[in-house]
């Protein structure tokens, strides 16, 4: 079964329904602030398809959380509490987002028997400590960066909001964010399959070390400024785009150089010569 893409994709797809159905019947349920009840159930979606994971031993069960939980949020959000002009915009920019995203997981997804080289290398390092690694880590971090993230558009939907420029500027610099990640994706995949062992140097890789990353990064300033224009206000909704940041730059970006190090010879002189995000030339 593991070895069998189409296979595994319906497992997810079915585990991740059942997270769904969850997630939102505890919403549901829950009579606290709308903030923690979505933080609950949040954890709790999050804590069902980490089981699942255990089940099948492989954390990589995980992976499309990041781009679906989104849209399950604003799709919900949209029937709960009605649309007006700032909220189909924020929708539109958070669901092409996330398509784009769950596009680019399941194209690369190679099937439940395949797990995220990552993981692999914090088993090894964690050793028994690893299914506390696992939750806390793998799971729960990125679902709670996922939801601080997630709040200012969830606001929106709870305050009243206004369409002004600012509003149509900040949802088409969002919508920039996944068409630049999807070009560098396209680059990406065409690079890899020559099978080469040197780095990527071209298109929007030409310069940047990870492009794809600015896209991510950018997304979520972007949609916090937006929210924050639409609202008139709010700015401690920027904390989700700074923690957001700070993962990126402290973590995810640190992890994926020194596993590149370690595989291609050449490295840190490539590092010398581009940049780590802005795909501008860089003079030395």
């Amino acid at each position: 079964m593991k070895d069998n893409k189409v296979i595994s994709l319906i497992v997810v797809v079915v585990i991740y329904a059942i997270a769904t159905i969850l997630g939102i019947a505890i919403y549901n349920i829950l009579n606290f602030s709308f903030w923690l009840n979505l933080l609950i159930a949040d954890v709790a979606s999050t804590t069902c398809v980490f089981l699942f994971s255990l089940l099948l031993k492989n954390a990589s069960c995980y992976d499309p959380y990041w781009s679906i939980a989104p849209i399950v949020m604003v799709l919900y959000a949209s029937i709960k509490e009605g649309l007006n002009g700032p909220r189909i915009l924020a929708v539109v920019a958070c669901c092409i987002w996330g398509i784009r995203l769950t596009y680019n997981w399941a194209y690369t997804f190679n099937g439940l028997n395949s797990q995220d080289w990552r993981y692999d290398m914090l088993k090894e390092k964690a050793g028994k400590l690893y299914p506390i690694i696992n939750y806390l880590g793998i799971h729960m971090f990125p679902t709670l960066v996922v939801y601080m993230c997630m709040l200012p558009v969830i606001f929106m939907f709870k305050n009243e909001v206004q369409m002004n420029p600012l509003v149509v500027v900040f949802f088409i610099l969002a919508i920039l964010c996944p068409i630049l990640q999807f070009v560098a994706d396209t680059q990406m995949h065409s690079f890899k399959k020559q099978k080469t062992n040197t780095f990527i140097r071209i298109g929007v890789w030409k310069y940047s070390r990870h492009p794809n990353y600015l896209g991510e990064i950018m997304m979520w300033w972007n949609m916090a400024f937006l929210a924050i224009s639409s609202l008139g206000g709010y700015w401690f909704l920027v904390i989700g785009a700074i923690i957001n940041t700070l993962m990126f730059l402290f973590i995810s970006i640190p992890m994926a150089e020194n596993h590149q190090r370690e595989r291609k010879p050449g490295f840190d002189e490539y590092k010398k010569e581009t940049r780590m995000l802005i795909p501008l030339k860089k003079f030395r």
